[in-house]
């Protein structure tokens, strides 16, 4: 059975196939993210971003984050690192103007 599932992860050992599972967890964590999105623009008739969404981005962002360091993956990483610059940066923004209200 686990030779089976690796082969289909393709991972060579138990610590990869870990590493694996949070890789897919992340994602779902950052797919998550447009989910909410979609439920809260229906809901408001308009196109919104609530805040869970930058949540979920960070959430996710730090996860992939991490997996790509693990897999030494230079693209993945540059493209996450930016990411979590820009998720970070709108939380910012949010919690600023909240504090100004």
């Amino acid at each position: 059975m686990s030779s089976t599932l690796f082969q289909w992860l393709h991972v060579d050992s138990w610590v990869e196939f870990w590493w694996v599972c949070l890789g897919l967890f992340g994602q779902l964590l950052f797919m998550g993210r447009f989910l909410v999105q979609w439920i809260a623009s229906e809901r408001a008739r308009k196109s919104v971003v609530p805040v869970l969404f930058w949540y979920f981005s960070i959430g996710g962002g730090v996860i992939l984050f991490a997996y790509a360091l693990y897999r030494r993956d230079p693209v993945f990483i540059l493209g996450q690192s930016m990411g979590l610059f820009i998720y970070a940066r709108n939380l910012w923004l949010i919690r600023a103007e909240r504090r100004a209200a």
